[in-house]
């Protein structure tokens, strides 16, 4: 894949995955549950808005088309269980919640765009222990971009993706106006 390169006045952006890039690694990610995860009727994906939904979804299709069988997908609001929600300069917009309870005996997958401090996720297994009590939480990533400041790991993961910790990592999947794919954003120095 060639990177293309796009200037403004303060920022360069790389392409580092383009639509079928990610179309692959979503593959990947989903053989890996599937071989992880011998009884796919007690796995669920739960995805964190907004991009985490539709890769959630996505992965759960592929998984489909696979296996022959459903996976359930939910959705995880980590709006209120984050730990910056007192110093944020606006509150979090926050969606409803819906996982296919009960959870116990099942193997919850979070999935997430980009994996960055590990915040949100933390915040995302506080919001599943409000439903219920899963066997298992794993983790799946399209983006990990590294810089961790909790001790979380991903188990499945799309791209690894070293950045500085001032870069941004800009995730576009689906949208009519823009072409879907992974860009990395690095500020320039005036």
């Amino acid at each position: 894949m060639n990177e293309k390169k796009t200037n403004t006045s303060s920022d360069k952006s790389i392409l580092v995955m383009d639509g079928p890039a990610i179309r692959r690694a979503l593959r990947r990610i989903a053989h890996e549950i599937i071989e992880r995860n011998p009884d796919l009727q007690q796995v669920v994906l739960a995805g964190i808005p907004s991009r985490g939904n539709e890769i959630a979804r996505r992965i759960a299709d592929t998984i489909s088309v696979i296996e022959k069988t459903n996976v359930d997908v939910g959705t995880i609001d980590v709006a209120m269980h984050r730990d910056d929600v007192g110093t944020r300069a606006e509150l979090p917009i926050v969606q409803a919640s819906r996982l296919p309870l009960p959870l116990e005996n099942r193997t919850v997958v979070i999935v997430d765009d980009v994996l960055f401090t590990g915040r949100t996720v933390r915040a995302a297994m506080d919001a599943i222990n409000s439903f219920g009590r899963p066997a298992r939480i794993q983790l799946a990533a399209l983006i990990d971009r590294g810089h961790r400041e909790l001790p979380i790991r991903a188990d499945y993961v799309g791209k690894n993706l070293p950045t500085a910790f001032t870069e941004k990592v800009r995730v576009r999947l689906g949208d009519d106006q823009e072409a879907e794919g992974v860009w990395l954003i690095k500020e320039e120095r005036q």
